[in-house]
């Protein structure tokens, strides 16, 4: 493996944790199915210029099908869940410790779906990262729980099993495709979900700040394009268990994203807590 390559989980890890950024800068000023649909339709724009100037190989029918599914799956289901359970009252760190549950829940369907072994440790591996999980967002939850509700706990929890299932899938399905049109693929049918949710259920208004222009480039250009090309890869080369596991460090850089940039508090609890997730994403992960 060259030293560039060893970067690319750490980096994955930055990036997709900056995605909180974006959503603290958007949604006072757009109702979430409107903004992602507008977010997706744009990345599709931005990948769609790509496979043109990079000349990328085409993917069949099937597999773009396959794609599209993974996409609605993994970007639509996923992310449409949890900006609907925040914007509707379910505080956001109680939201974080539910989502956190993927990486068991990918273990499992990789195991089901793909055949991946995962050994004794690296089930404590994933155990241990939930439990600093915990240990990170405790803080954050509070007594906050008055947008707890039926409704905002499935949304998120629908959302956990989305991106387990959307991983898995384009694991089992897209492993030999092109990255590039594989994911151009991926955001039509990501944005398919959203439109239809925003023409079903909201009024589709924007408020244009630049807190709202900021964060959809940030979004469409690191997250969308950057963090999710990362994730393609170590999907395509990696074990699902262990490729999961590194989503229980986002919680811990988010946080500490937060601290630098708002002045929100980190504890030494919470710092204990990032400390234990490393050393279970480590188990996790190790060959």
């Amino acid at each position: 493996m060259s030293s560039a390559v060893r970067f690319i989980p750490a980096l994955f890890v930055l990036l997709w944790a900056t995605g909180f950024i974006g959503a603290r800068y958007a949604m006072p000023w757009s109702e979430p199915f409107s903004f992602l649909a507008a977010r997706f339709v744009l990345a599709f724009a931005v990948l769609a210029l790509l496979v043109a100037v990079l000349r990328s190989k085409r993917v069949g029918g099937r597999q773009a099908a396959h794609a599209a599914f993974a996409g609605a799956l993994i970007h639509g289901v996923y992310l449409g869940g949890v900006f609907w359970a925040i914007r509707n009252g379910m505080p956001a760190g109680l939201s974080a410790l539910i989502i956190g549950l993927q990486p068991l829940i990918t273990a499992v369907m990789a195991g089901w779906a793909l055949g991946e072994k995962v050994l004794p440790r690296h089930w404590a591996g994933l155990a241990v990262g939930f439990v600093g999980i915990v240990i990170v967002l405790a803080p954050r939850i509070g007594d906050a729980m008055g947008g707890v509700t039926w409704a905002t706990f499935a949304a998120c929890l629908a959302g956990a099993f989305a991106i387990s299932a959307g991983t898995v899938w384009q694991k089992k399905f897209l492993a030999g495709a092109d990255l590039v049109t594989g994911t151009l693929w991926q955001y039509l049918g990501a944005a398919a979900v959203m439109a239809a949710g925003s023409l079903a259920f909201e009024t589709r208004t924007f408020t244009l700040t630049g807190e709202l222009v900021f964060a959809m480039v940030w979004l469409v250009l690191v997250l969308s394009v950057g963090a999710v090309f990362l994730l393609m890869w170590m999907i395509r080369e990696g074990e699902m268990s262990k490729v999961s596991s590194l989503f229980y460090l986002v919680p811990a850089v988010t946080a500490v994203i937060a601290w630098a940039l708002f002045g929100e508090t980190l504890t030494p609890v919470q710092i204990a807590g990032m400390a234990v997730t490393t050393v279970g994403v480590a188990m996790a992960t190790r060959r």
